[in-house]
């Protein structure tokens, strides 16, 4: 079946009574879960996965797919409107979103992110039905050296996402780092620097690192500020849609974060947070206005978001069409599908086309939904900030609370959350760029996986890092990169040239 007609036939299942109820009430249900900080599609997703049991395959995964993009685009508002990220994902955006907010823009960055997610959904789904077998092969191309050189130099290069002081994002990277040694090491089960604590040889959570580090030391922040006397800010509803500048400015910036989205969505790992803080960076790069990010940069939410829905469609390539889930989410939806007697794979599209085609209909007719039915929602999103902040912040902790705890239904977890909280407020208070640490602790576990198993497979030879086209086109790209912004940094350090004298 051609993609003109497999895309048809998809649409034909999708657009059944049932199918269309799965979707939208997945959808819903994950843009509220994305929504509440720290709850994440995985944990909702398991919360939802005993009932697509009942289910028809087809219908069952349409739900669950729905609750995956949902959250990607939920997760969004509570980092807009209070600094907090409603899911891993949505960290990018807390850094102009939030700063939008500060000025009165809430409503205009919730609107791109709305629109954005459609734009990126929309294309990344066609991208999926037209060029599924050949993106797959380029993902199965990279052998672990290639993943240890992109891995490694993707954190250097991404750990300056925000720009700032070398020596300072390099400090936030090492203590990511070292955060993410900590517990039992996947390829010989060694436990290390977990003090005997059951807890900490499972290693240290993302997500209550995640929302502690920019949720609760933001509450510090916040009842600072109540003590000191400034009034919170109101979002003025008049100025709920953006500008004609901000429209233009943001279409190239949800173009760009598209290709990058789904190009990086096709590769192991969380590549929906990954892509969000190489879409940061790229919009920075382009930008002629590099002065305003950080300080509410509509580029800034535009194309990470963009990114971030990209990559999660991409995903559902290699989960499809190989069988090889990139992510725990996927894994869930591999796992709806294995219960059903159904083996996902390159047979896929033969012996079941109405899973493969209908799924990726049904993403398409979610993201729909969710532009019809966010957008009029902005509003009451915004409003949000008028709830007295005596109200509000309990309620933003208690759900901090119950979404860090719900991952692993572990008391440690809340510790951790409390922990990284206080961090977060110290760090920011000495000017330190908490992202390089975030991404740190995601990249560290696949930097340590992949170059052990080059070395194993090398026998112990360190030139393996160096044996593919692919392993050196990547470490001359991060050299490349490296000796620019060395270069920049000298020049920005120049002295200026004094004029002479009459």
């Amino acid at each position: 079946m051609d993609p003109i007609n497999g895309m048809l036939y998809g649409l034909s299942v999708a657009v059944t009574p049932v199918n269309l109820v799965a979707a939208l009430v997945g959808a819903l249900l994950g843009t509220a879960i994305g929504v509440l900080p720290g709850l994440g599609p995985v944990a909702g997703a398991a919360l939802v996965l005993p009932v697509t049991y009942t289910m028809p395959p087809v219908t069952g995964l349409i739900a669950l797919a729905g609750i995956f993009y949902g959250a990607m685009y939920g997760g969004s508002t509570t980092s807009i409107l209070v600094n907090i990220p409603g899911e891993t994902a949505s960290v990018m955006t807390c850094i102009d979103g939030y700063e939008m907010t500060k000025r009165g823009r809430a409503g205009a960055a919730l609107a791109v992110v709305a629109i954005g997610s459609f734009v990126a959904g929309t294309l990344s789904v066609i991208g999926v039905m037209l060029f599924s077998p050949v993106l797959s092969n380029i993902a199965l191309s990279f052998g672990s050296a290639d993943f240890f050189a992109l891995t490694t130099v993707g954190l250097i290069v991404l750990s300056r996402v925000t720009g700032g002081s070398f020596a300072r994002a390099m400090f936030s990277t090492v203590f990511g780092l070292l955060m993410a040694t900590v517990g039992m090491e996947g390829t010989t089960g060694v436990r290390r620097f977990d003090f005997d604590m059951l807890e900490l040889s499972q290693g240290i959570e993302i997500v209550p690192v995640a929302v502690g580090l920019f949720g609760i030391s933001e509450m510090f922040f916040v009842v600072e500020d109540i003590v000191t006397g400034p009034k919170p800010l109101v979002v003025k509803l008049r100025e709920l849609f953006p500008t004609r500048e901000e429209w233009a400015r943001s279409l190239p910036a949800w173009v760009r974060g598209t290709i990058l989205g789904f190009s990086m969505g096709l590769l192991p790992g969380p590549m929906n947070v990954l892509s969000t803080f190489a879409s940061y960076r790229v919009e920075k790069a382009v930008s002629k206005r590099r002065e305003e990010f950080g300080h509410g940069a509509i580029e800034g939410v535009a194309g990470p978001e963009a990114a971030n829905n990209a990559a999660a469609t991409a995903q559902f390539v290699p989960l499809l069409v190989l069988g090889l889930p990139f992510s725990a989410m996927l894994a869930l939806l591999l796992a709806a599908l294995m219960i059903k007697g159904i083996q996902p794979g390159p047979l896929l599209i033969v012996q079941h086309p109405e899973i493969f085609w209908g799924v990726m209909a049904s993403m398409y007719v979610g993201n729909v939904m969710l532009l019809v039915l966010n957008l009029p929602l902005v509003g009451l999103w915004a409003s949000l900030l008028r709830v007295p902040l005596q109200i509000l912040l309990p309620c933003i902790v208690l759900y901090a609370m119950i979404g860090a705890y719900s991952v692993r239904n572990s008391e440690f977890d809340l510790y951790v959350l409390v922990l990284f909280g206080i961090i977060g407020y110290v760090m920011r208070k000495l000017d330190f760029d908490l992202a390089p640490m975030i991404l740190a602790v995601v990249l560290g576990p696949m930097i340590e996986k992949y170059m052990r198993q080059s070395l194993f497979l090398a026998r112990g030879d360190l030139g393996v890092f160096l044996s593919t086209p692919i392993s050196r086109a990547i470490w001359g790209v991060g050299v490349l990169v490296i000796l620019i912004a060395g270069l920049r940094g000298l020049r920005a350090g120049a002295p200026a040239p004094v004029a002479a004298e009459d």
